[in-house]
């Protein structure tokens, strides 16, 4: 034992010993109290064997009206595993079968630990990348590794990604109606459980609801049945209207969040945004689609409306330029598309430097394993901005038990080792994925019938 260390023990056992005779005077260790403490040291610094993975495989289910995919990684070691979210809900079959086939024959045999080896090496693997199925993918497994680490250690996640800097996670709720007033009535009732931050839409993205509902395209036979029709000057006048009915009947208290869905022209998204900065909104959200990212430049010189973007990113050259000049005030990343907490805590450093807060993409189509992942990043960074509420229903609960709650809008994870959460596999299969399962929500079309590109 070196002389160092021995002096460090002998301290340890001398400050147990002074504990016991208190205001008497400092004795000497005893030979089996410095025994006791370098046993005590030696566990503590020893560290812990490394572990292997021995299987990789996804688990798909629709507890609720989305496709849940979840990753489940085992060990070497009897009864250790984690799970992780690798949730794209219109291609579910797709990740599915990137996990099976080809994430579980390369993580096999690896080394459990090394998570940005592991998330490198998986990146890189197939050459080409940034795409939402092998993302998602990359995304399971992350977390999943993340699990293990935290169980290994004895400690939550947030833990090992600095500590809690905040006692609970502060959600936003959403607040949707076919009419301003149900909107308003909406606004209330979630006012009255107790959220401070509240997400209003009218008539769903885009407003289809305000629209004609024979529209030109199919009168003309030209499209398909499940297309909608869009009308852009119906879904302007009426977030404008809904902003100043909300403010007038609820006042300034709440703060206001409006998702665009980058459904219209960009000239007219910087319009709108000009006329709601009097509603001073928490912030209005993708107002421009990813292939129009140039005119954030032209936004930002013109309004002062806090912007968030950013679910539909996959690649980090989406996201690095506009952050580091300050176009966005929110990064909303969808987290399981950039491939998990490993590159979502990069993120979320870089966004601390340029004062960009985080505001995690977390619809119903993130399941919760995927909400609870996120929640332990928001609980660590001190960049937080909000995170959307997650409506989980009692088949959630008994597929993914450790859940999540709500209290007073906000967010509460469980303080287990890990990501404090888990998936029954059996009640997972009593809600099989469809085998087909077409998506129609973002068919929507102009009157003449050209699609919009959300």
């Amino acid at each position: 034992m070196s002389t160092n260390r021995r002096n460090v023990l002998k301290s340890l056992g001398a400050g147990l010993a002074g504990s016991t005779l208190g205001t008497f005077g400092l004795a000497q260790p005893s030979h089996a109290e410095e025994s006791a403490t370098e046993e005590k040291y030696r566990r503590a610094t020893k560290g812990l064997p490394p572990v292997k993975i021995t299987n990789v495989k996804a688990i798909a289910t629709q507890p609720k009206r989305a496709n849940l995919v979840v990753v489940k990684v085992e060990t070497d070691e009897p009864g250790l595993y984690g799970v992780g979210c690798a949730t794209f809900t219109q291609r579910a079959h797709a990740v599915v079968s990137a996990i099976d086939d080809y994430l579980t024959p390369f993580c096999k045999g690896k080394i459990a630990d090394n998570i940005e080896d592991i998330w490198q090496t998986a990146y890189q693997n197939s050459c080409w990348r940034n795409g939402p199925v092998l993302n998602n993918a990359l995304s399971g497994l992350d977390q999943a590794l993340w699990d293990i680490k935290g169980k290994r250690a004895g400690m939550p996640v947030y833990d090992l990604l600095g500590g809690k800097c905040k006692f609970a996670v502060d959600t936003y709720e959403s607040c949707g109606g076919s009419s301003i007033e149900k909107v308003v009535e909406g606004v209330r009732k979630c006012k009255d459980e107790g959220f401070r931050y509240i997400k209003i839409q009218l008539g769903g993205y885009g407003s289809t609801a305000l629209a004609s509902q024979k529209p030109d395209f199919k009168a003309a036979g030209f499209g398909y049945e499940n297309d909608s029709l869009m009308d852009s000057y119906a879904y302007l006048k009426g977030t404008r209207d809904m902003f100043a009915a909300v403010r007038k009947e609820i006042g300034d208290e709440i703060e206001l969040v409006h998702d665009v869905h980058e459904r219209v022209q960009p000239i007219d998204a910087i319009n709108l945004c000009k006329d709601l900065e009097q509603y001073r909104p928490f912030f209005i959200e993708d107002p421009f689609s990813p292939e129009n990212i140039g005119y954030f430049k032209m936004l930002r010189e013109q309004s002062s409306v806090p912007i968030a973007m950013g679910e539909l990113f996959n690649s980090p050259h989406e996201w690095l330029e506009p952050m580091v000049n300050r176009w966005y005030d929110f990064i909303r990343i969808h987290v399981s598309q950039i491939g998990g907490i490993t590159p979502a805590m990069k993120v979320a450093r870089l966004g601390e430097w340029f004062n960009v807060r985080t505001a995690w993409h977390g619809p119903s189509d993130v399941s919760p394993v995927g909400h609870v992942a996120q929640a332990h990043m928001d609980l660590a960074v001190w960049n937080f901005g909000i995170q959307e509420s997650p409506n989980i229903n009692e088949q959630e609960r008994d597929v993914f038990p450790g859940s999540p709650r709500l209290e007073n809008g906000y967010l509460y994870i469980n303080e287990a080792p890990g990501l404090g959460i888990d998936v029954d596999e059996k009640e997972a299969a009593k809600y099989p994925i469809p085998e087909v399962d077409l998506n129609h929500w973002t068919q929507l079309r102009k009157r003449d019938g050209t699609p919009v590109r959300p």
